[in-house]
């Protein structure tokens, strides 16, 4: 896997403020939240690491997590 940020020129970074991204040799695309959520969003099904077989589709499902996180009342 080679890190995204890297393997691209700056004018072209794929980038998701907060989260790390790689894209894999098969170019599936894979994302990890640098700052672990909280236990309750945990509980409501947040996920920290994803993938998805496009940035469209990982910029979507990161955003869904988000969503899930931010309706836990802390």
């Amino acid at each position: 896997m080679e890190d995204v940020r890297s393997a691209m020129p700056d004018s072209a970074s794929l980038t998701i403020p907060g989260w790390r991204l790689i894209r894999s040799d098969r170019g599936r695309f894979w994302a990890f939240r640098e700052k672990a959520f909280p236990q309750g969003a945990l509980h409501a099904g947040a996920k920290a690491d994803l993938d998805a077989d496009t940035f469209d589709d990982l910029l979507a499902e990161v955003a869904r997590q988000e969503e899930i996180a931010g309706q836990v009342v802390a």
